[in-house]
C-alpha cells in the first residue's frame, strides 16, 4: 500500500481503513488525534483540521508541529454566519451550525473537501433560496478556505462570515495572544488574550468585539510568545472588503483589567468563556447573482512576527510587480517637506521665492523638496482640484522656480490629494457632487477635514469638510486623471499623493449612477486605487517616464503603483515594510530641534530623512543640531553604501545584542553574506556598553556617524547616550 501524507477519514470509514491494513499508518501520523464519530479530518505532517459531517462546523484545528490546538472544544464548532436583512427587519441572520449539509461532506481528493448548504433557514425570515458551497484544501501545512454563493432569493446577502472558529484558544492559558496587522508602515498590535478590550462601543455589541480591516492589511497574525497563526485574504485585485473579527464571549471578568474569565460557572452565568474568530466577507450579493469569495489562507508558524511575515512575503512574490523607480530615488539622499499655504490663507512663500529654499537644500546636500500647499487654497483646501494659487504667483512663476531648483540638483515633488472634494468650493455642486460616495440611504459620506492656523478653524468651527469621491467609478477616475495631469505642466520630478492610504470613513459607494466596476453591487472604493494609478501613470509616462509616484503610508499592494512611501514612526514602531522590501524608498519625518532619537531610528531601519522644521513650515537650517546629525548619518550610509544601504535588511535576525541599557539593533547582510549590525543607545543621558554576537564571524570593525573611519573591534561597543554605532564584518 502506497502511503500519502494527507488523509480524509470519517469514523464510519474506520473499519474499511483498518481492514486495508492501515493500522500502523494512523499511529505514524505526528500527534495523531483520536477520531470522533461523524467527524471528517484533513491532516498532513503539519496541520490538522476536523469538520462535523452533518453541519460542516470546524470542530478542531491543530498545529501538529507545535501541539497548539487553536479550535479547542468541538461542541463550539462553527461553520458560517450570513447576514440576510429582511425588508422590515435588518437583524436577520443565518447560523451555519443550525443547518444541515446537503449530502454530507464530499471528498474531492486526498487533500480537499467540499461542503454544500442549500436553502438554509434564517432566524426571522424562514428558508432562504440560496446555495452556499465551501471548499477546504490542505497543502504543505496551509489550509485554504474558499467559497461561492448562488443567491436565488429576493434578499441581499450583505455579509458572510467564513471560516469561523467558535472557540479559538491560545497555546496554553499562560500564553499571551496578540493580533498583528499592517498599517501605515507599522505592524500594529492588539491583545486578545489574556486581556480583551472592547473596540466597538458598549452600546453596539453584547460582548466585547474588535475588528481589523482588509483595506489596511490583508493579513492577520495571531502571535503568541513562541509561535503564531497566519491568516491571509488572498485578493491582490481588491475586489471587496473583509474584516478579521474577534469576539470574547460572554465578556471579560472585570472592566478595569479586561481580563478574560478562565472558567465558566456562576461567575459567567453558566456561559463557558470562549473567543470567536471569523473572517467577515462584505459581499452584498444581489438577488439572482453568484459571488465567488477570495480564498482565506491559514498556516501555523514557529517564532515571532518575522516568521509570519515571511509567509506573507512568499505569497506576495506570486503577484507583486515592482514599480520602475529612477536612480536618484534609490540612492542615499534626504528630503525637505515645505508647506506654503493652507485653507486659512497663510500665504507663506511666493513661488519665485522657492528658489531660496532650493539653494539651502543644495548647500546642505538635501536631494528633494516635497512642496505642500502650492495649489489654490493650500493644503486641504479646494481638493481635488490641482490649480495654482494666483496669490502666490503665476503658473509660469511656479514652473520657472521648479526648473531653477532642479538645475541645482534638488528634485521637486508636488503634494496633492484626489480622494476628497472640498464641500465649500463653488465647483463642488457642478463638477464633483455627482461623484460623491453615497451611503445605503443615499446620503453622501463626509470626511471631516483638518484645521489650520486661526483660532476659529483650530476650534473646528469653519473647517473645510469634504465629500469622499467614488474611486470605484470609472467616470470619476477619468475626471481625477485630468486633475492629475495639471501637475505635469510644472516639470516637477514627481508627486506625493497624500492620504492615498485611505478613503475614510467609506468602504462602499451605494450610488446606482456611477457605472461601478462591478455592476449590480455597491462599488468597493479601494478597488479603484490601482486602476486610477494606472491611468495617471500612463499620463505621466507621456511626459516623463521617471516621474516619481509617492504616497503616504500606503498599503503594501499600493507600493506597486506608488513605490515611495512617506509616514511617521515612534519608538514602539515595527519596521514591517522595510522587512518586506529592503530596498523600497521609505521616508520618515523629523521635526524636533535636536531630534537624534528619531534620526537614530531612521538610520537603524534605512529610512530616507524628511526634514520638517516647524512642522514643515520652516527652513532646514532652522534646526542646525538635527540637520548636522542627519547629514552625518547620510554621509556614513554613502561611505558604506554596500553594507548599510544596498544590503538586505534582516531586522534583529542573525545577531544577538546584549547591553546594560535600552537599545535596539538591526542586521544587514550583503549578497556575499557579510553582515553589519547597527546598535542605537536609546537612553537620553547614560552611555551604553553593548556586546554584539555574530555566529561564525571573522574580524570585526566599528564605525559611527561621528567617527566614520573603521576601527578594529572585538564585538563590544561603547555607545554614548542618544547615539549609534555599527559593527562591520570585514570583507
Amino acid at each position: 500500500m502506497k502511503l500519502k501524507n494527507t488523509f480524509i477519514l470519517t469514523a464510519s470509514s474506520l473499519s474499511k481503513f483498518f481492514a486495508a491494513g492501515a493500522c500502523a499508518l494512523i499511529l505514524a501520523l505526528p500527534h495523531a488525534a483520536p477520531l470522533r464519530a461523524g467527524e471528517v479530518v484533513l491532516q498532513d505532517a503539519r496541520m490538522l483540521a476536523a469538520f462535523d459531517d452533518a453541519t460542516g462546523a470546524l470542530t478542531r484545528m491543530e498545529n501538529l508541529e507545535t501541539g497548539w490546538t487553536m479550535q479547542r472544544r468541538p461542541e463550539f464548532g462553527m461553520s458560517f454566519r450570513m447576514h440576510a436583512p429582511l425588508p422590515d427587519r435588518r437583524d436577520n441572520f443565518i447560523f451555519g451550525q443550525k443547518q444541515r449539509l446537503a449530502g454530507g461532506i464530499e471528498k474531492i481528493s486526498g487533500t480537499r473537501l467540499r461542503m454544500t448548504w442549500k436553502n438554509p433557514v434564517s432566524e426571522h425570515g424562514g428558508a432562504v433560496a440560496l446555495t452556499f458551497t465551501a471548499t477546504v484544501t490542505l497543502k504543505d501545512g496551509e489550509l485554504i478556505f474558499d467559497a461561492s454563493l448562488d443567491n436565488q432569493s429576493k434578499l441581499v446577502i450583505e455579509s458572510v462570515e467564513y471560516p469561523y472558529w467558535g472557540d479559538f484558544a491560545p497555546p496554553d492559558e499562560n500564553s499571551t495572544l496578540k493580533v498583528r496587522t499592517m498599517w501605515y508602515g507599522d505592524l500594529k498590535e492588539d491583545e486578545v488574550y489574556p486581556r480583551f478590550e472592547n473596540r466597538k462601543g458598549y452600546w453596539g455589541v453584547m460582548s466585547p468585539m474588535k475588528t481589523f480591516d482588509s483595506n489596511q492589511s490583508q493579513i492577520c497574525l495571531l502571535q503568541s510568545r513562541r509561535e503564531g497563526l497566519y491568516v491571509c485574504m488572498d485578493d491582490p485585485a481588491l475586489r471587496y472588503f473583509l474584516q478579521f473579527t474577534f469576539e470574547q464571549l460572554p465578556g471579560v471578568a472585570d472592566s478595569i483589567t479586561n481580563l478574560v474569565p478562565k472558567n465558566g460557572g456562576a461567575g459567567t452565568g453558566g456561559v463557558e468563556p470562549r473567543l470567536e474568530f471569523r473572517a467577515t466577507h462584505f459581499i452584498f450579493a444581489q438577488p439572482g447573482s453568484r459571488f465567488d469569495f477570495a480564498p482565506v489562507r491559514v498556516a501555523g508558524y514557529r517564532g515571532d512576527w518575522h516568521a509570519g511575515i515571511d509567509l506573507y512575503k512568499k505569497w506576495r512574490a506570486t503577484w507583486f510587480k515592482p514599480a520602475r523607480t529612477p536612480q536618484w530615488l534609490n540612492d542615499v539622499h534626504s528630503w525637505q517637506q515645505l508647506r506654503i499655504n493652507s485653507p486659512e490663507d497663510d500665504l507663506r512663500v511666493q513661488y519665485q521665492d522657492l528658489v531660496k529654499y532650493g539653494e539651502e537644500c543644495a548647500r546642505n546636500h538635501v536631494g528633494a523638496i516635497q512642496l505642500v500647499g502650492w495649489n489654490y487654497l493650500g493644503q486641504d483646501g479646494n481638493d481635488p482640484m490641482q490649480d495654482h494659487d494666483p496669490r502666490l504667483g503665476t503658473r509660469e512663476d511656479l514652473k520657472d522656480a521648479i526648473a531653477k531648483i532642479q538645475a541645482m540638483g534638488v528634485k521637486m515633488v508636488l503634494f496633492g490629494k484626489l480622494n476628497w472634494a472640498d464641500l465649500t468650493t463653488r465647483q463642488y455642486p457642478g463638477a464633483w457632487r455627482k461623484y460623491a460616495s453615497l451611503d445605503p440611504y443615499g446620503i453622501p459620506y463626509q470626511q471631516g477635514g483638518y484645521n489650520y492656523v486661526t483660532p476659529t478653524q483650530l476650534a473646528g468651527i469653519n473647517t473645510h469638510r469634504r465629500a469622499v469621491l467614488d474611486f470605484s467609478s470609472p467616470p470619476c477616475r477619468d475626471m481625477l486623471t485630468k486633475e492629475f495631469e495639471k501637475l505635469l505642466y510644472y516639470g516637477a520630478s514627481g508627486w506625493l499623493f497624500d492620504e492615498n492610504c485611505h478613503h475614510s470613513p467609506v468602504k462602499y459607494c451605494f450610488s446606482t449612477d456611477h457605472d461601478h466596476d462591478h455592476p449590480g453591487r455597491p462599488g468597493y472604493i479601494f478597488s479603484g486605487d490601482m486602476p486610477l494609478a494606472a491611468q495617471m501613470r500612463a499620463a505621466a509616462d507621456k511626459v516623463n517616464p521617471d516621474f516619481v509616484f509617492a504616497g503616504e503610508g500606503q498599503m503594501d499592494w499600493l507600493m506597486q503603483s506608488y513605490p515611495c512611501s512617506y509616514f511617521r514612526i515612534d519608538s514602539r514602531s515595527t519596521p514591517v515594510d522595510r522587512y518586506i522590501d529592503s530596498q523600497a524608498p521609505l521616508m520618515v519625518a523629523v521635526t524636533g530641534f535636536d531630534d537624534r532619537e528619531m534620526l537614530n531610528l531612521i538610520f537603524l531601519w534605512r529610512y530616507i530623512i524628511s526634514y520638517e522644521p516647524y512642522n514643515f513650515k520652516g527652513h532646514i537650517e532652522d534646526f542646525p543640531l538635527t540637520l548636522a546629525y542627519g547629514k552625518k548619518i547620510d554621509d556614513l550610509r554613502r561611505k558604506y553604501k554596500a553594507r548599510l544601504w544596498d544590503a538586505e535588511f534582516r531586522d534583529t535576525l542573525g545577531a544577538t545584542v546584549t547591553s546594560d541599557g535600552p537599545h535596539r539593533h538591526a542586521v544587514y547582510v550583503t549578497p556575499e553574506g557579510k553582515r553589519a549590525v547597527i546598535v542605537i543607545n536609546q537612553s537620553r543621558d547614560k552611555p551604553l556598553t553593548a556586546q554584539v554576537t555574530l555566529p561564525n564571524a571573522g574580524k570585526l570593525s566599528t564605525v559611527t556617524p561621528e567617527a566614520p573611519d573603521a576601527k578594529p573591534c572585538d564585538g563590544t561597543l561603547q555607545i554614548p547616550a542618544r547615539s549609534a554605532a555599527v559593527i562591520l564584518e570585514n570583507l
